[in-house]
């Protein structure tokens, strides 16, 4: 009996002698299809469209001077350099109110805008600055160009109107349009 206890033993130790690991591989590519992408957003609304911006005109004095806005802040995100245009979508200004036939004021020598503040890396492209104002048109204008790509690119602007004494009492009205596109 002893002899049968022996072999058993001896052969469980060659079996955990000859034991190896077993091992298998698998591999997958994995590819990244970018596209260009670019997005302009206002701050204070998170959307395309800013909140509206009212310049009250109540002394003489406005009306001489003209009125300043509060600085409108804008988000650029994009993948590639790029530039940022502006301008008007009329003209002239839409008028409400009850003046019979309705004034015609034009955007042109009454609504400017200046860069107050630029951190998108590129420059601001004249008669556009941070320290003069300039006039809109309804003709798309350069404000911004060579600007680097990044998620969080930031300029602002402040609109000012002078409308001068020769137009009623109303409300004026014009979209400012911006448009950012890559290089």
């Amino acid at each position: 009996m002893k002899k049968i206890i022996a072999i058993a033993a001896l052969a469980i130790v060659g079996y955990s002698a000859n034991a190896q690991n077993a091992s298998s591989t698998a591999s997958q590519t994995v590819n990244l299809s970018l596209s260009n992408a670019i997005e302009l957003t206002f701050t204070g609304s998170g959307t395309a469209t800013g909140a509206a911006v009212t310049l009250s005109f109540t002394t003489v004095n406005d009306y001489a001077n003209g009125v300043q806005s509060a600085a409108q802040q804008l988000k650029v995100r994009s993948n590639k350099a790029y530039g940022v245009t502006v301008k008007t979508n009329n003209a002239n200004f839409t008028y409400s109110g009850s003046t019979t036939p309705a004034p015609v004021m034009p955007v042109a020598s009454v609504l400017d805008l200046k860069v107050s503040a630029n951190s998108t890396g590129g420059s601001i492209v004249a008669p556009f600055s941070a320290s003069a104002f300039a006039d809109l048109s309804s003709t798309a204008q350069s404000m911004l160009t060579n600007c680097t790509y990044g998620g969080n690119q930031l300029f602002s602007v402040i609109y000012q109107a002078t409308p001068g004494f020769a137009y009623p009492a109303g409300t004026y009205t014009v979209d400012v349009v911006y448009t950012a596109t890559q290089l």
